[in-house]
């Protein structure tokens, strides 16, 4: 079963980098197609704070990372519950300020994978 919670860690992980390649590098192009309740006159005034937003996603993808290279299976459990946990926080935080979508899909996935590293890990 601890396949399970690996894989659902690295697919959090995949999901903000891409969280990041869309703040960091295509916020005036996929940005767009994505954020769509985002008014379109803003995207290119606001390229740089989408950026700083997609770095801290790239940390989280970062640390989840990191968790997976990790030999010591207690500090693997420990950092992959410490940024998962920071995904679940970062979630409900932008599903209560900026779109409720953000808890389906950032705060569900993350909350799925730190119950799996909790029971499997």
């Amino acid at each position: 079963m601890k396949i399970i919670a690996t894989i659902l860690i690295a697919l959090v992980a995949l999901e903000h980098i891409y969280i990041l390649w869309i703040e960091m590098f295509a916020w005036t192009t996929k940005g767009k197609a994505t954020f769509k309740s985002f008014p379109e006159h803003l995207f290119e005034p606001t390229k740089t704070l989408a950026a700083n937003q997609g770095l801290y996603n790239g940390f989280l993808a970062a640390g989840l990372i990191w968790s997976l290279i990790i030999s010591d299976p207690i500090w693997a459990k420990n950092v992959a519950m410490f940024f998962l946990a920071c995904v679940v926080v970062a979630g409900l935080y932008g599903g209560l300020t900026a779109s409720k979508g953000i808890l389906i899909k950032q705060l569900l996935p993350g909350a799925i994978a730190l119950v799996a590293v909790m029971v499997w890990m």
